[in-house]
């Protein structure tokens, strides 16, 4: 079949932009491309790839799932149904931690990331500023192996562990990072994401706290004299959060911040001794 033969053929099926993008990924071209090729004959093995990659997004898998790939931050990271998509959100707490480490570090940062998922916030970090170490963990295996994919496709130096937050944690770090899960147990939310992104990365608890508790809970134990702890929060979370920080912490400072949306995403833990 040609180009424009399957371009029809997925717009029976599919938005013709999601058609675009993925025959574009399937050939190696810019969408824009297609249009000007549209007589081109497609190997029957691409032909079928993507035939079946039309069919999987019009019974509801993602699209980033089906294209195994997401850009974030300008880079481009493989993912699969074993880590969360990576939102815009997140881009954010990344631009906002750049921004925090440059006006607060002079020295190379020791980092982790916890709860790294697919590793998109530490990898995009150590691609950005100096960092001495990057630690990598997450409970789940499976996510793990997304995260080491990742991460030597970037070339990193990034030491990958499992681990249930602190649970098998040793040193002390100049910068602590989480998205951890923080959707309430009973939360209803957007059916895409309940029925293909991995519940384990998605809820916690009764009130979508409990990874929180299980952070701050040892975090001093884990902070360097000067250290930056950065998470991404549910938009209702930031006062409890608080609470919970100045009831378990002292002498650091606290920042709420919100998001392009105004929404508060953003909660940031600083200490300077």
């Amino acid at each position: 079949m040609t180009i424009e033969e399957l371009l029809v053929f997925a717009k029976e099926h599919i938005h013709k932009d999601h058609a675009k993008i993925l025959l574009a990924e399937a050939l190696n071209k810019n969408p824009l491309e297609l249009l000007t090729c549209l007589d081109e004959e497609v190997p029957p093995a691409k032909e079928d790839l993507f035939k079946k990659e039309v069919l999987a997004l019009k019974e509801g898998k993602p699209l980033q799932y089906v294209l195994g790939n997401v850009n974030f931050y300008g880079i481009n990271f493989y993912i699969n149904e074993n880590v969360l998509i990576p939102r815009f959100e997140t881009e954010q707490l990344v631009e906002k931690t750049i921004n925090y480490i440059a006006t607060k570090f002079t020295q190379p940062i020791n980092l982790i990331d916890l709860g790294c998922g697919s590793g998109v916030i530490g990898l995009t970090l150590e691609q950005k500023i100096a960092l001495n170490s990057l630690d990598l963990i997450d409970i789940s295996t499976e996510a793990l192996e997304v995260a080491k994919k990742n991460a030597q496709n970037l070339h990193s130096k990034a030491h990958l562990f499992q681990s249930d937050m602190w649970q098998n944690v040793s040193k002390k770090y100049n910068v602590i990072i989480s998205n951890p899960p923080y959707i309430k147990d009973s939360e209803e939310i957007d059916p895409l994401v309940k029925n293909n992104e991995p519940h384990l990365a998605l809820y916690a608890g009764k009130d979508g706290l409990d990874c929180y508790r299980k952070i701050i809970a040892g975090l001093e134990n884990y902070m360097d004299k000067t250290c930056l702890v950065a998470f991404e929060i549910g938009p209702t979370q930031g006062p409890a959060l608080q609470k919970l920080v100045e009831s378990t912490l002292e002498n650091v400072q606290v920042s709420i911040e919100k998001d392009l949306s105004d929404r508060p995403r953003f909660f940031f833990i600083f200490k300077n001794i």
